[in-house]
């Protein structure tokens, strides 16, 4: 399989407002250059496994570097984001430009929806299943139209804990390694305190326990779930010594890229890249 993802270069990033708890007291508090350099290692990272398409930046809009929210892909079909704030809704049009440019079908809603793409809709990997998280920044509503526009499952889970505002900020559906015997229903890294009862339950009855990798708080505010798996590699911001052992226990190539400009905004290495590769 070819992998391939779309990112943006950071040459206007910065903490501009707030819109999520991670922004408040860092308003203006961005290293430019470091966070080019931890952006350009992520880059490099990335380019040693996959295909890195490029997104031209554009000025007053500091969060379009996360390319994971501008939507979601799915073959030859991009789903676009309606952002919550009013602050990253200008994106929005630029997003849609670059996929129509690039021959993608526009799969988009109708009527007022909040969708924030690859930040609450993840695919499990070699599986027909998309995880999709609501509460915060996306609409149940979104899950339902979503299943009448596509054939795949949907598991819809319930965020609860407002530092873990998107899903991919707490919960990565990892693909299986050639180390252990792949589990068929894939694997899973997240934390359990940032999820509904209800939810906690869909996840438990889903992935059987061997194939639940929960992480701890320490973990979870290092935004470790906010990772990028390509095959056995796994890109992360932060991973603890247990943490570390048990993903290489399963197979798993930890790759550490440390990214804390960006924690500043929010957002970790996944929200740096939008996936153009469907299962």
């Amino acid at each position: 399989m070819k992998f391939r993802f779309l990112m943006c270069p950071p040459d206007y990033f910065g903490v501009e407002y707030s819109i999520n708890p991670w922004m408040t007291g860092n308003l203006g508090n961005i290293d430019p250059e470091r966070a080019k350099k931890q952006w350009q290692s992520l880059f490099g990272s990335l380019s040693n496994f996959a295909e890195i398409e490029l997104l031209r930046p554009l000025p007053h809009l500091p969060d379009m570097v996360f390319t994971a929210n501008a939507g979601l892909v799915r073959e030859d079909a991009f789903i676009p984001s309606h952002f919550k704030h009013p602050e990253r809704r200008q994106e929005e049009t630029h997003f849609r430009k670059w996929f129509l440019m690039k021959g993608y079908r526009l799969a988009d809603f109708t009527g007022p929806v909040r969708f924030e793409g690859e930040g609450d809709a993840l695919f499990q990997p070699g599986n027909n299943l998309l995880w999709m998280g609501y509460g915060f920044r996306t609409d149940l509503q979104s899950c339902n139209l979503l299943k009448k526009m596509f054939p795949f499952r949907i598991i819809t889970l319930q965020l609860v804990d407002p530092r873990f505002y998107h899903l991919d900020t707490r919960f990565y559906p990892l693909p299986g390694t050639s180390v252990m015997l792949a589990p068929a229903k894939g694997r899973v890294m997240y934390y359990p305190g940032a999820f509904s009862e209800d939810s906690l339950q869909s996840i438990e009855e889903y992935f059987p326990a061997r194939d639940r990798i929960e992480i701890n708080e320490e973990d979870a505010i290092h935004f470790a779930c906010n990772a990028i798996a390509i095959e056995n590699n796994l890109i992360l911001n932060h991973v603890s010594p247990a943490l570390k052992i048990r993903l290489q226990t399963l197979g798993y190539r930890v790759i550490l890229n440390p990214v804390d400009e960006f924690l500043k905004a929010g957002g970790s290495n996944k929200c740096l890249a939008l996936s153009l590769t469907s299962n």
